[in-house]
């Protein structure tokens, strides 16, 4: 058996969502590489863990395949393997009716949420399958819009939609290669991107309700529970959400 550390990814990792899955991660003791846009954010994330020694910041736009390449070959060079990546990077486009979205968002979530996934599947099944001990582990950020959609969310459904795809033929294709690949689909969870459900926001019906939020730690949780399982076991798809919100019967 390797004596390298637990390693992982987290891409997205400088806010949000990201941030508190890749504190989770360093809290259970994994090693763990911050992916992001913006360094800052990410050193900042890495400085509040307490965990440095720990810690690999390395910007990237996961739109940029050759950025993607740079990370993954940063976390080989610097830890040897790659354990765990959590896909999770994604942005959103603008709440407007669908004909009145401008072409370059949607291109722009596209290229992040669908595209930019895909970069990072691809080179994480080249490391799993390539490392000693073969395999490793991939979550994919679905959302609870891979399974429902909001009023003017068409880009950004779309694309979660289009991560279920990526999910099931890439958990089929790994297998082979010991590769395990789940998705976590997240509901309201209090981050600032969540804030506006606090104050009301648009229902299928044409109403604006206040939507239940849970506390974000959970969804850290969860994702280092599906990161502890043995490769031999696979949560595929599972669905963290506040228990009160409107998701079952939406809007």
């Amino acid at each position: 058996m390797s004596t390298s550390p637990k390693t992982a990814i987290v891409t997205g990792a400088g806010s949000g969502i990201g941030k508190v899955v890749a504190l989770a991660l360093l809290d259970a003791g994994w090693h763990v590489a911050l992916a992001g846009r913006r360094q800052e954010a990410l050193q900042s994330v890495a400085e509040q863990s307490g965990a440095l020694a720990r810690t690999l910041v390395v910007p990237t736009d996961v739109a940029d395949p050759a950025a993607v390449q740079h990370l993954f070959d940063t976390v080989l060079r610097t830890w040897g393997r790659v354990d765990l990546l959590f896909n999770n990077a994604g942005v959103f486009a603008p709440g407007v009716p669908l004909e009145d979205l401008p072409i370059e968002h949607w291109r722009q979530v596209v290229d992040t949420n669908l595209s930019g996934m895909f970069y990072c599947i691809q080179s994480a099944f080249r490391a799993m399958k390539a490392q000693t001990p073969r395999g490793g582990r991939i979550i994919n950020n679905g959302s609870i819009s891979a399974t429902t959609p909001r009023p003017n969310s068409i880009a950004y459904t779309a694309t979660k939609h289009a991560v279920t795809g990526l999910t099931k033929s890439a958990s089929l294709d790994g297998r082979k290669y010991d590769i395990a690949v789940g998705q976590i689909d997240i509901g309201n969870a209090a981050t600032d991107l969540a804030a506006p459900m606090a104050r009301g926001i648009p229902q299928a019906n044409g109403d604006i309700a206040v939507e239940p939020l849970m506390d974000v730690a959970i969804v850290g949780q969860s994702v280092v529970h599906m990161a502890s399982l043995p490769l031999e076991a696979n949560v595929m798809f599972h669905t963290v959400m506040a228990t009160k919100m409107p998701f079952a019967g939406r809007g």
